[in-house]
């Protein structure tokens, strides 16, 4: 009989348990999209694809991604090709990433019009980083507003060295297409052609900084008297440097990025100074964006990551921030 009450009085209790465990499972799903809550969060993969991963400005927005993905407690895949010049390799890149069905996927791609197909297809959430594209379903695009920085780095270059009417710039593009170089070289031509100065020279240099110096050094054949050269790019303004060095002129070079061995230079007396964009900024805010995306909350179309004017009085500055966060 002792057995028997035994029996009924544990089955009550495991009945009274298992009740209790229920209630508390309900409970706790109701409440999972609540962003106090970081259940969920660790069930999050987010497909990060950028340019390359290869050269400083990518380690930097890649340390940016993974700082985010540990502060929000979930998961990133980062993927890039070799080089930037890797167009097909990326587009790869990103189809493979949508197969394994991340649930957001932040992209940088390197010629935008080779993206839009694939992204188009997908009911992944999309955002990109550092370079737009026309995508129709794509949430967010966050980055450099490259017009905008082409013209903060011709009015530095007007107002630090004085430059008045008559006076004569040179000009180095990156490759002819692409959006984030040409829209800086636009910036920077407008803002000099409105103060009157004169753009002696305008010339592609591919992104490339060995075709950069032989750009600068077919402009100096042809124009010795230049003032400035504004440059679409931190690799191709140490390149123009390089052919201007050895001529002995005093032609002041700025370029875009900000990135750390432009700020060494600067900090030695080499470039003058250097838009710099802030990579760590629109990784971070990429993760953290695609997380409130995808707990279903509103994100805003475009985000400006800001710019940063490089030059010798914060380049030490610059170049240990750079140090800390990629080392």
């Amino acid at each position: 009989m002792k057995k028997k009450l035994s029996y009924v009085i544990i089955t009550a209790l495991l009945m009274l348990v298992l009740s209790a465990c229920s209630q508390g499972s309900n409970s706790e799903s109701s409440s999972g999209n609540d962003s106090s809550s970081g259940s969920n969060d660790e069930d999050i993969t987010i497909a990060v694809v950028l340019k390359t991963l290869s050269t400083p400005y990518w380690k930097v927005m890649e340390a940016g991604v993974l700082q985010a993905a540990e502060d929000l407690g979930v998961k990133v895949n980062i993927v890039g090709p070799p080089s930037e010049a890797e167009i097909m390799q990326q587009v790869n890149q990103i189809e493979d990433q949508l197969s394994k069905n991340p649930d957001a996927i932040l992209v940088a791609p390197i010629q935008p019009s080779t993206v839009v197909p694939l992204l188009e297809a997908t009911d992944i959430p999309v955002i990109t980083l550092d370079t737009d594209a026309d995508i129709e379903n794509r949430l967010s695009y966050i980055g450099t507003d490259n017009y905008t920085a082409g013209v903060e780095g011709a009015k530095f270059l007007i107002e630090e060295l004085g430059l008045k009417q008559g006076d004569k710039v040179a000009l180095i593009d990156g490759a002819p297409g692409n959006p984030a170089t040409n829209d800086r070289i636009k910036g920077a031509k407008d803002t000099f052609t409105e103060a009157g100065i004169d753009i002696a020279a305008e010339q592609p240099a591919d992104s490339d900084s060995t075709k950069a110096m032989n750009v600068m050094e077919n402009i100096l054949q042809v124009e010795k008297d230049l003032k400035a050269v504004f440059v679409a790019s931190d690799d191709m303004a140490l390149g123009a440097l390089r052919a201007i060095e050895p001529s002995g002129l005093d032609i002041k070079v700025v370029g875009v990025n900000g990135d750390q061995v432009a700020a060494e230079s600067i900090l030695n007396g080499g470039m003058f100074a250097s838009v710099a964009q802030k990579p760590y900024d629109m990784g971070y805010l990429g993760v953290q964006k695609a997380v409130a995306a995808i707990k279903g909350e509103e994100i805003e179309e475009r985000i400006d990551s800001g710019i940063d004017i490089i030059k010798k009085d914060n380049a030490q500055e610059q170049i240990d921030f750079l140090s800390d966060i990629v080392d």
